[in-house]
């Protein structure tokens, strides 16, 4: 099997996890550096793919699992750092687990469920969330007295949507598989 630059900017993105993982609560700017890079590499490796017609199953496959990784590696950092709340936590895991076992499950049947807008509005809440919180926690923006507060509105936003996009994935799943 033959890896294209976006699979291979994908693959990227899972050796980043524990370089943010190690960093981000001793150095939440450093840890927001290195979340902000691997962000990246998830807008990089779509947009190559479609630009260079190089989208593959692999990494339809890896791509979200990529994301969920790095997410769910940042908000068990964010929940040890007590900025979090474990409920919310759990929500938003137990969502990912489900999402991606559908995925595998149609992936057996020969479906691709591709990411819908709602799990992409989702995941930049969720960016937008776990930036806010760590840069609010490194006081380097103090003066800014909102920050926290705006972190956790968008990690509410970010969990709704993936609720909702979750019941989308599951209704889209049993059309097409039933």
């Amino acid at each position: 099997m033959t890896i294209n630059l976006p699979t291979a900017i994908t693959i990227s993105r899972f050796l980043m996890v524990p370089d943010f993982i190690a960093v981000a609560e001793a150095h939440p700017v450093w840890g927001a550096i290195v979340f902000s890079a691997a962000s990246l590499t998830d807008l990089l490796d779509g947009y190559l793919a479609r630009r260079s017609r190089q989208v593959t199953k692999l990494g339809i496959i890896l791509d979200p699992l990529a994301d969920k990784f790095l997410v769910i590696g940042a908000l068990l950092v964010l929940l040890d750092m007590a900025l979090v709340k474990m409920w919310m936590v759990a929500v938003i895991v137990i969502r990912e687990f489900l999402v991606t076992a559908l995925r595998l499950v149609a992936l057996e049947k020969n479906l691709v469920i591709p990411a819908e807008t709602g799990g992409k509005v989702k995941m930049g809440f969720q960016i937008a969330a776990i930036l806010t919180l760590l840069v609010d926690y490194s006081g380097i923006l103090e003066f800014i007295p909102f920050l926290y507060g705006a972190g956790v509105v968008c990690l509410w936003t970010s969990m709704v949507l993936g609720v909702v996009s979750g019941v989308q994935y599951f209704v889209r799943f049993t059309r097409t598989a039933l």
